[in-house]
């Protein structure tokens, strides 16, 4: 099992540039490979269920390729009620989902899963974060989308952004995870296959 060098660096099985500057951050070498697995929802499949599975399947698309390199994947849910809120993707999408979390209990789920498949070893952990959002008229959530229109994050929610603005209250035991990636967990498993960090 080869050690994380610039040799052989990391995988980061995702194309979100979020998670590549969060990874940075620990100083390992990696290299950023977009994944290209299935991201439907399975019929009854939980939000936390969903988040598992897709992260797992995100590493291991790209480690069937690189059988004797570590690969690592995340995948965040975001939980409103019964709802799952991907990428809005458009201004229409964001504002209507920014509507459906005024005032409710929302749960950003963020799983991840660190695999290297040549000794089939796979090491998972999830973050829950709970935010509170404040209750939110229409023209306050039109000018929050069109000061920072987060088309690309989950529930349209940045929280390193202005989206702190939409809030009453945060609840995580790591910030990093409501933003893509929780390196607390994330230094955890790589202590856990003896990797140094720098």
């Amino acid at each position: 099992m080869l050690p994380i060098t610039a040799d052989s660096p990391l995988i980061l099985a995702s194309g979100s540039r979020y998670r590549a500057e969060l990874l940075s951050r620990l100083g390992l070498p990696f290299v950023a490979m977009p994944s290209q697995a299935d991201e439907t929802r399975l019929p009854r499949e939980s939000p936390l269920a969903l988040a598992r599975r897709l992260a797992e399947a995100k590493a291991r698309v790209i480690s069937r390729h690189h059988p004797d390199r570590w690969v690592l994947g995340s995948d965040q849910v975001v939980a409103c009620g019964d709802e799952v809120l991907g990428k809005p993707g458009t201004r229409e999408a964001a504002i209507a989902q920014l509507r459906l979390q005024s005032g409710r209990n929302v749960e950003f789920i963020t799983a991840v899963a660190l695999i290297h498949e040549a000794t089939a070893t796979i090491l998972r952990h999830v973050d829950r974060t709970h935010v509170r959002f404040r209750a939110l008229g229409d023209d306050e959530i039109a000018r929050y989308v069109d000061a920072e229109p987060a088309f690309d994050c989950a529930g349209s929610f940045k929280s390193e952004g202005l989206g702190t603005a939409l809030v009453d209250a945060i609840e995580s035991e790591d910030a990093t995870g409501l933003v893509g990636l929780p390196l607390i967990a994330v230094r955890r498993l790589l202590a856990a296959i003896g990797q140094p960090l720098p």
